[in-house]
């Protein structure tokens, strides 16, 4: 549940997010080390952010991507991405994938963006098919995406690459229009 008083909202990313989104991948990279690829050596540092951010944004000019920040009470918390973006009339689909810095977790925060990015799905992008991954054991991850309506439809097996070893993950999908 959402903390009482506090909002949370998403909104596409801007260069001027690369400081806040630095000061949590610095701050929390041990968490992110369990959760993602290895990253580039600067890739949690301003310069990093800023780049990556470049990256974002031209994906989205070329209408593959929909890359957001998450805003608590206007603050950048986190960051919420639709990737894969298949807009052709057969396919309709796109990936969510999220994170909450640790100093605003367990308060409803990645519950509320996913909504919201899902609003963004149907509406702006106009598409029909949400799509998302998590680790078997990542159980809050889960939930969230238990909460926006997504079930789960199956396993990939040896799907994603982690310190070192092959990891399988939960598909789940949500359809979004009739």
């Amino acid at each position: 549940m959402t903390e009482p008083g506090s909002q949370t909202t998403v909104r596409l990313i801007e260069a001027a997010d690369a400081p806040a989104l630095a000061e949590h991948r610095v701050r929390d990279e041990p968490a992110f080390a369990r959760w993602e690829p290895a990253r580039p050596g600067n890739f949690s540092t301003v310069e990093g952010q800023a780049t990556m951010i470049e990256n974002l944004l031209a994906g989205h000019r070329a209408g593959t991507t929909w890359p957001g920040v998450v805003l608590v009470d206007g603050v950048v918390a986190g960051q919420v991405t639709v990737g894969t973006i298949l807009p052709q009339p057969y396919l309709r689909n796109g990936s969510v994938g999220y994170w909450i810095g640790s100093v605003f977790h367990n308060r409803g925060h990645a519950t509320r963006a996913v909504a919201e990015i899902l609003e963004v799905m149907t509406g702006e992008l106009g598409l029909h098919r949400a799509e998302a991954t998590t680790r078997f054991e990542n159980l809050a991850s889960q939930t969230v995406l238990r909460r926006n309506g997504f079930r789960p439809h199956g396993v990939a097996r040896e799907h994603i690459y982690l310190a070192g070893a092959w990891h399988d993950v939960i598909l789940w999908e949500q359809i979004l229009q009739p």
